[in-house]
């Protein structure tokens, strides 16, 4: 059996679509990679909250699943919407890499003043750490990030260990710790999602690492009841049953948080729940400040 795998066409994404290719082939099954743009990759010049946030980069894919063009596709599972489409199925998560956001600078950390992201989360986080310092929007893969950085636009940029990992690119910065800059659900982890078939389902579940699916499994339950997605300022992490989940406010000024021990996915719900009744105001502020209509949430 040959199994069509679809992937974005960025370096990272082939990079983890050929991480799966060769998990694959050490079991003896036979691949074709397909390569499918997304509106996230053709649509570089403006904030993720403004083109529809995280789905940008899945519903493509998740279309060519159904549509029968693929078998199957592998995601940055961070970028997976919460609620997803009838007859799709998250047939292997792999083991995590490191779920930590990575700063790099190309000045000396204590003379960083202007640091690029798009993201409302690392906004926020980076505020709350130093108030003074200036975030400016920052969109494009991992090589046009480190190219305007490289080329004065920024003092430092975030991005994802796990993606610089992929990637085998090593530049000056340091690791954000987790637990301080909680990261974006299921941030580290590759996950593989499939047509709901159960031959299909089989194979690919041997790719399956229980654990990371556990702890991701109970930060998108956290996720779901929070809502938000790229809108909202909010990081949710677990490992063996450790969750920190937080919602701050766009400036970082306020905060909302949780820290505890989960046992099951229903009561991860529950914390999830407690959370979005402390921090509705700031999700409310969020989605006004940023224009998000209520039908669009």
């Amino acid at each position: 059996m040959s199994i069509k795998i679809g992937t974005r066409g960025s370096k990272l994404a082939l990079a983890q679509t050929e991480t799966v290719i060769k998990k694959l082939g050490t079991l003896g099954i036979e691949t074709e990679k397909v390569i499918i743009s997304t509106q996230g990759d053709t649509t570089t010049q403006v904030p993720l909250h403004q083109i529809g946030g995280q789905g940008v980069f899945v519903r493509a894919l998740d279309d060519a699943i159904l549509a029968g063009t693929i078998d199957c596709a592998v995601h940055s599972m961070k970028d997976i919407p919460a609620y997803r489409p009838s007859g799709l199925f998250t047939a292997a998560v792999l083991k995590r890499d490191s779920p930590a956001d990575y700063i790099a600078h190309r000045v000396s950390l204590g003379n960083v003043r202007v640091i690029g992201t798009s993201s409302t989360r690392r906004r926020a986080q980076l505020l709350r750490h130093d108030p003074d310092i200036t975030i400016r929007d920052l969109r494009g893969n991992v090589d046009t990030r480190i190219r305007k950085m490289s080329a004065g636009e920024y003092d430092a940029i975030i991005l994802a260990e796990a993606g610089l990992t992929r990637l085998g690119i090593r530049i000056q910065g340091e690791r954000l710790p987790p637990e301080k800059f909680v990261p974006s659900p299921n941030q580290g982890t590759i996950a593989v999602v499939s047509r709901a078939d159960p031959s299909l389902m089989e194979i690919l579940s041997a790719l399956d690492h229980p654990q990371t699916r556990t702890d991701v499994i109970i930060e998108r339950a956290v996720m779901e009841q929070l809502g938000g997605g790229c809108f909202t300022p909010l990081g949710i992490y677990c490992r063996d049953g450790h969750l920190i989940a937080e919602v701050l406010s766009l400036d970082g000024k306020r905060t909302e948080r949780i820290d505890t021990v989960i046992e099951t996915v229903e009561q991860a719900r529950e914390q999830g729940r407690q959370l979005r009744s402390k921090a509705q105001d700031l999700i409310d502020e969020a989605y006004k400040k940023l224009g998000i209509f209520v039908h669009e949430r």
